[in-house]
């Protein structure tokens, strides 16, 4: 077998790859890399048995034969060769590797014994891909890295009749994030680190949907994915947000970002970075007080609602992640001091992050 392909083309399939497959493990199968080889090009396949994942990448191909290699030596070396144009021939148990004046030498595995992976060819539902992308990446941050309850540890995805909702939520702050869907799906949880790859993968064009027992199957263009959903039910969020505002307060997120980052820099990290706002007459003033001293600054908002101050205070790290994704002004809803408090773009999009108050 002779293969010519672009390094770039290549190593982005193969960095694809390298992400789901591990760089070791008690299977030592499972840190292989099984490559198909067809006259369109090679399809590059792996697993660590939570996500499979197929790539095609476009290249020369003649007498096309399947191999299995170590991937992550695979990657380094076609990361290092000096030419752009790589060549792969195969010779018996050998996969030559070869670009510019570099030639590696690799042993093959046993093709046989890999575990094999199978990825379904008809779909239930699709969804525009930048779409999902954008949507999973607005309410990442707001999933568990905690074992303490597995369904925190995932996104859920929600199928609704006028649309699609994703959230998350570590049970001191809830993130949603509505965009536009058609078809009947089902509601699930996917797995946060999960998430992190889907996204990674997710381009242009559509994103097809396969549902499995206890697994969603994900295809584009280029990709095939198969991933483990979590068990559980998804706690009901909904509760938490608030349904009277007593003070609603806009200005520019970026403005509000900015100075949330200068008076935290004085808050008392073993007080859950506290800061607190007080918003009275057209202003909201920012505090924080730690060990070392203690910060203030001012911010002119535009105020309504029947309230005409409020003090609340909130988790710096929290709301700096609430505001990641708000473009434009930030809108703040308030219903009370120790209610929770909702941040979105004034300009609406979908997005809201609800967080809980600290004790004023």
């Amino acid at each position: 077998m002779n293969v010519h392909v672009t390094k770039k083309i290549l190593s982005e399939g193969l960095g694809l790859l390298e992400r789901v497959i591990p760089s070791r493990s008690s299977n030592p199968l499972l840190t292989a890399l099984k490559v198909e080889a067809s006259e369109a090009g090679l399809t590059l396949s792996g697993t660590n048995l939570e996500i499979d994942l197929s790539c095609f990448v476009p290249a020369e191909v003649k007498d096309p034969r399947n191999f299995v290699v170590p991937a992550h030596l695979f990657a380094q070396i076609v990361r290092n060769l000096g030419g752009e144009l790589v060549e792969l021939e195969l010779s018996g148990s050998e996969l030559s590797v070869r670009a510019g004046g570099s030639d590696f030498k690799l042993q093959t595995g046993d093709i046989d014994a890999y575990p094999p992976l199978s990825f379904p060819a008809q779909a239930d539902v699709s969804l525009d891909a930048t779409e999902l992308a954008r949507a999973l990446s607005s309410v990442r941050y707001a999933a568990s890295n905690e074992a303490f309850q597995a369904v925190f540890r995932g996104i859920k995805l929600e199928h609704r009749p006028e649309g699609a909702r994703v959230v998350a939520s570590d049970g001191y702050r809830v993130a949603i994030r509505d965009f536009p869907a058609s078809g009947y799906g089902r509601n699930l949880i996917i797995p946060a680190r999960s998430v992190d790859e889907l996204i990674r993968v997710l381009k242009d064009g559509e994103a097809r949907f396969t549902y499995g027992d206890g697994q969603l199957s994900v295809t584009t263009d280029r990709v095939h994915m198969n991933l483990k959903l979590l068990d559980g039910d998804f706690p009901d969020y909904e509760r938490v947000i608030p349904k009277e505002i007593r003070l609603q307060v806009t200005l520019p997120a970026t403005a509000l970002k900015e100075a949330v980052n200068r008076v935290a820099v004085l808050a008392d990290k073993n007080a859950n970075n506290r800061v607190e706002f007080l918003v009275s007459e057209g202003k909201l003033r920012l505090a924080a007080e730690g060990d070392y001293g203690r910060a203030q600054d001012t911010l002119d908002v535009v105020q309504g609602g029947s309230e005409p101050a409020m003090s609340l205070a909130f988790n710096a790290r929290h709301v700096l992640d609430a505001l990641g994704p708000i473009d434009g002004d930030a809108e703040l809803l308030f219903s009370g001091s120790t209610s929770p408090a909702i941040f979105r773009a004034a300009g609406g999009g979908g997005y809201m992050a609800v967080m809980v108050t600290l004790r004023v």
